[in-house]
């Protein structure tokens, strides 16, 4: 037996069937990225989601879905497109019940621009129309998220303030929204924006940190690299993770599967996961 953190994975349901032992040898967690495609949640969507319960008999991790994102903004100044990224909020939680999931990935509303301008108003005012419309946005969906067991958890797109999704998820005041980070994000960040580095993301989450993307990236863009690849400083990530109680899910979200597996070797070896 090992103390190492176990490692999960990003995949869709056809990258399942080839992973299906890795997934279940040691129930890691999963997250299913079939139900992010443009157009999947418009069609019927069971036949994918029953095909994992297939897969995934007798599995004892911890499942997630990728939300909807492509084009969508939790934070929204118009009144119409929040009322069609709450639907498609609301979407993707009825895939996680129907499939038993309890973590779903959302997408962060900040970016570069925000960090330089939301202080660019008098009294805050930009900083907390930001808050309202995400409130207005995902209040019906937090709802439903928590009377499903259900955990929205906010990632990192093009954020450089590594605390403004924490404290968005916390104005909720709800167990049903929470803060993920992806690595890779993260890096291009830093890299490119003058963002801290990756493991300042993480402990700028805390414990409010439920989720992690761990890719690897050069700082430039968004290249979902086996681990080992870029440059990020993945021991600092990992002495910063263990730093947390709140047992975050550790997902591989990597570009091409089949690198999965060498990346969890990569990770053994230094004794940072398995």
């Amino acid at each position: 037996m090992t103390d190492l953190p176990i490692l999960g994975a990003a995949m869709t349901v056809a990258d399942l069937e080839k992973l299906q032992d890795f997934i279940l040898s040691r129930n890691r967690d999963l997250e299913l990225q079939d139900f992010c495609m443009l157009g999947a949640l418009d069609g019927d969507w069971r036949p994918v989601a029953d095909r994992a319960k297939e897969l995934l008999d007798g599995y004892q991790g911890r499942l997630g879905i990728h939300g909807p994102f492509w084009g969508l903004s939790i934070a929204s100044a118009d009144d119409e497109i929040r009322k069609v990224v709450s639907r498609r909020m609301l979407q993707g939680l009825e895939v996680c019940e129907y499939l038993g999931a309890t973590q779903m990935v959302i997408h962060s509303p900040y970016g570069n621009w925000d960090y330089n301008n939301l202080d660019n108003f008098a009294y805050g005012v930009a900083y907390r129309n930001m808050v309202d419309y995400t409130h207005q946005t995902l209040a019906e969906a937090v709802k439903r998220a928590e009377d499903i067991g259900v955990t929205m958890v906010v990632e990192n797109i093009m954020d450089k303030d590594p605390d403004i999704r924490r404290t968005l998820a916390e104005s909720f005041g709800s167990h049903a929204l929470a803060v993920s980070i992806d690595t890779g994000h993260a890096q291009y960040a830093h890299g490119s924006t003058g963002a801290p580095p990756v493991d300042y993301f993480v402990r700028r989450a805390g414990n409010s940190l439920q989720h992690i993307h761990l890719q690897d990236a050069d700082g430039y863009a968004d290249r979902h690299w086996n681990i080992g690849e870029g440059n990020i400083s993945w021991h600092a990530v990992f002495r910063a993770l263990r730093e947390l109680t709140s047992n975050p899910r550790l997902i591989l979200e990597l570009r091409d599967k089949a690198g999965i597996l060498p990346s969890v070797a990569w990770l053994e070896a230094r004794g940072l996961a398995c």
